[in-house]
């Protein structure tokens, strides 16, 4: 089941616009319409599709994509895993939000998958509700070990706990974040998640 979660946030127009990968430089041409900004955030626990949703919605509409780890990435010239081994995760979080401003200031257009714990962190739920369409992709508990514990490795939270304290860390995690995911403008289930609803979902309401 598609859930609106508030009727209360502030959508951007719906329109396109190809912008460039970088962090800094502003977008360029129009894309689907071209009446305004259109920033799609998905938002998820970890492991939940974000970025294979992202990159099929970006497609769909011929908007740049954004993964926020990634852009990290390119920012730090290092990788997650070494910014949490090397500085620990408060300095982690402090850089998700530089990025994530950085980002969203200089670009009109885009989708962006969001880290699992981006939205729970310096107000940035309220960041994302303002300046973007939220969208939480909801997927079971199930869904998610499964699909964490072949990608154990390459997640700094998670890489190493056995398969017993993965389960309790997705549980735990999942019970302090839902309140966050929750918050977003629009919901989907993971059972009526297609690229189809997800793009009629966002025009549409």
């Amino acid at each position: 089941m598609i859930e609106k979660a508030d009727e209360n946030d502030d959508l951007s127009s719906p329109t396109g616009g190809q912008g460039a990968d970088d962090l800094s430089s502003p977008s360029g041409g129009q894309g689907a319409g071209g009446q305004g900004a259109l920033r799609i955030f998905l938002l998820g626990f970890m492991g939940c599709g974000k970025t294979y949703w992202g990159k099929k919605l970006s497609e769909k509409l011929m908007l740049p994509f954004f993964d926020l780890d990634d852009k990290i990435e390119e920012h730090e010239e290092r990788t997650i895993n070494q910014i949490f081994e090397n500085e620990g995760e408060e300095y982690f979080r402090l850089l998700e939000k530089d990025v994530l401003h950085l980002l969203t200031e200089n670009h009109e257009t885009f989708v962006m998958a969001c880290g699992g714990g981006t939205p729970c962190f310096f107000n940035n739920i309220e960041y994302l509700r303002k300046n973007g369409i939220t969208v939480w992709i909801n997927c079971s508990f199930e869904s998610i070990y499964n699909h964490l514990i072949k990608e154990r490795e390459t997640r700094p939270l998670i890489k190493n706990l056995s398969d017993e304290e993965l389960r309790n860390y997705i549980s735990k995690k999942f019970r302090g974040r839902r309140i966050f995911y929750q918050q977003a403008r629009l919901i989907l289930q993971e059972d009526e998640m297609s690229l189809e609803n997800l793009v009629n979902k966002i025009f549409h309401n």
